[in-house]
């Protein structure tokens, strides 16, 4: 029971609060799009979270994590607002709408992501590490919701940028490089 509470909590967590901030935010000025663009980031972090649950590998997610595509979300909105732009433009929403859909799709897709679970900090920490944590976090306290959206953002270009670097490097193994000839 507590697998599946956990799960429905991170459901209205990662799901629908994001969503229903994006659509409040804007996306509610464009209409049918708005609804159907909060409904497929619902619907494919519903589909994310049955999928991680399905799936018990810890060495690396399958898709974007809820949490990270709700903090793109979150923070893209966070900056709007901290930067004091006013009313979202048309081409704001329209962009909204764009980042909402294709978190939405990041999340259900089969590019593979680091998984944290992967770190041992029930060990001992080297020095260097609390050094690196303390760093990291003043460099979030310059501009949080800047900072925020570029390592969530950069996280979620990883799976894909991996992927592409990755068919490169397969697809240009065994080539002879006749440029030098």
């Amino acid at each position: 029971f507590g697998a599946q509470y956990d799960s429905l909590s991170d459901m209205v967590a990662f799901g629908v609060a994001p969503a229903f901030v994006a659509f409040f935010w804007g996306l509610s000025t464009l209409g049918q799009i708005g609804w159907v663009s909060s409904f497929v980031y619902m619907a494919c972090a519903a589909l994310r979270l049955a999928r991680f649950n399905a799936n018990h590998d810890n060495s690396f997610f399958q898709g974007l994590a809820s949490p990270s595509a709700a903090a793109i979300i979150a923070s893209a909105i966070w900056l709007w607002e901290a930067w004091s732009l006013g009313a979202p433009s048309p081409i704001a929403v329209g962009f909204g709408a764009a980042i909402t859909i294709l978190t939405g799709v990041l999340m259900v897709s089969n590019f593979a992501y680091y998984s944290p679970k992967l770190l041992n900090i029930k060990e001992r920490v080297p020095f260097l590490a609390l050094v690196a944590v303390v760093l990291g976090i003043a460099v979030v306290l310059v501009e949080p919701p800047l900072v925020l959206l570029l390592l969530f953002g950069g996280y979620a270009l990883s799976g894909p940028t991996t992927y592409a670097y990755r068919r490169y490097r397969r697809g240009n193994l065994g080539k002879v490089d006749s440029s030098n000839d």
